[in-house]
């Protein structure tokens, strides 16, 4: 398979991992977002995928592509923050090594116009974000295009972008530190055994447990978040049955760990491409009962 169809398939992946505590999964609608949409997310970001795999397409205009895809098949946002971590993911396994390394060049070499397809994406959907830095009310995301002057006049790259918002999201974070956490998962998926889809979702249970979810921060403050990842943390090795007490009360209290479910997803385009682990075979297709 090809990066872009292995990028596409940790989508579905991601999704279809179960339990999955607050967020969509193979059993489990939320009220306003339903699994269905979460597959048509993943088919209609295609053609962004493809493009980023592309290294003479601009990676910004890559992004956006995948967003626009994403949310025209969806109706709403389903993978924003999942396809923000796949396509420079996507850049890198396509045109060398998949190394953190390598993936720290492809940010790195982000231009200003890779900046402007980043803001021009929120236009095609709607995305909960925090509020900008002090001082750089402008480079609100939420202001979509018409920040894109700004950008030029600052002269900020996508990666510069990125680095403005490192210290409150945890996307913004991989995307300036070589993608730590979703190589540590992927490393654990593989060192993980039993079903592709059961390792999904005790990647994110893993990932839920390291650090608060920094969509949960900007949803419902650091302490709504501290107490998910303290209990996240408590259900590791957990009987499953208490994993999936946990899932329901989530979704009970509205509260959805979306960025966990980001990096889930990398860590798993990530497992794939380098080899080892696959969907093919009756073992690896089983689901849990």
């Amino acid at each position: 398979m090809t990066p872009s169809e292995h990028a596409e398939l940790a989508l579905l992946l991601e999704v279809s991992g179960a339990p999955k505590p607050g967020n969509v999964d193979r059993e489990r609608d939320l009220p306003d977002l339903r699994f269905g949409q979460f597959l048509a997310g993943a088919v209609g970001a295609r053609a962004g995928l493809e493009r980023a795999a592309d290294p003479d397409e601009p990676l910004g205009e890559a992004f956006e592509t995948a967003v626009a895809g994403m949310a025209d098949a969806a109706g709403t946002n389903t993978q924003f923050g999942c396809l923000l971590l796949l396509t420079p993911l996507v850049r890198t396994a396509a045109t060398g090594d998949l190394t953190p390394e390598r993936a720290s060049e492809v940010t790195e070499a982000t231009t200003v116009a890779d900046a402007a397809g980043f803001y021009r994406a929120f236009e095609h959907t709607d995305v909960a974000v925090g509020d900008p830095p002090e001082g750089a009310a402008e480079l609100d995301v939420r202001r979509g295009a018409n920040a894109v002057p700004a950008l030029r006049e600052r002269d900020l790259t996508l990666y510069d972008v990125m680095a403005l918002g490192a210290d409150g999201d945890a996307n913004a974070r991989e995307w300036t530190s070589g993608f730590p956490w979703v190589f540590d998962a992927a490393e654990r998926i593989h060192a993980d055994d039993g079903p592709l889809l059961d390792r999904a979702a005790d990647a994110f249970l893993g990932l839920l447990a390291e650090a608060p979810d920094t969509l949960v921060v900007t949803e419902h403050g650091e302490a709504v978040a501290e107490e998910v990842r303290e209990r996240a943390e408590a259900l590791v090795d957990a009987p499953e049955a208490e994993v999936r007490a946990f899932a329901a009360d989530l979704v009970e209290r509205g509260v959805n760990p979306g960025t966990t479910a980001d990096l889930t997803a990398a860590a798993l385009f990530v497992a794939l491409e380098r080899g080892g682990v696959s969907v093919a075979g009756a073992a690896e297709v089983s689901v849990r009962e």
